[in-house]
């Protein structure tokens, strides 16, 4: 999990904007692909491909098993940052901090690896 400040507001192009610096911290082998839900926030899709070269996949509508762990990754981060928690406030190093620990929990859907131990061997 990587998370990121929307200073500008969740606009698409905003989205697009912040989502587009921040992949780009990742090794560049990474950078395949993203699935997303149905969200207005990604109406850019198209043009955040042509910026980064990561294709954005989406779930089908009404099929609310696809999105399971996007689902369940978004409810791990309301533990830290409820609805309606004024995200404006927010620094680069508290969301790197709430990142930090979200990925040392181990998944299910990793095997019982934790994001960070698959990264690292993503990395390897």
């Amino acid at each position: 999990m990587m998370l990121f400040p929307l200073p500008d507001g969740h606009t698409a192009e905003a989205v697009r904007t912040a989502l587009a610096e921040t992949v780009q911290r990742l090794p560049e082998h990474l950078w395949q692909s993203m699935t997303w839900d149905q969200s207005k926030e990604m109406a850019q899709h198209a043009q955040f491909t042509v910026d980064t070269g990561v294709q954005v996949y989406f779930c089908d509508p009404k099929s609310p098993w696809q999105p399971g762990s996007n689902e369940k990754t978004n409810g791990l981060r309301r533990q830290y940052f409820p609805k309606g928690t004024d995200m404006s406030i927010l620094t680069q190093a508290d969301l790197d901090a709430a990142a930090h620990s979200l990925n040392g929990r181990l998944r299910q859907t990793l095997r019982c690896m934790t994001p960070s131990e698959k990264l690292a061997e993503a990395l390897q």
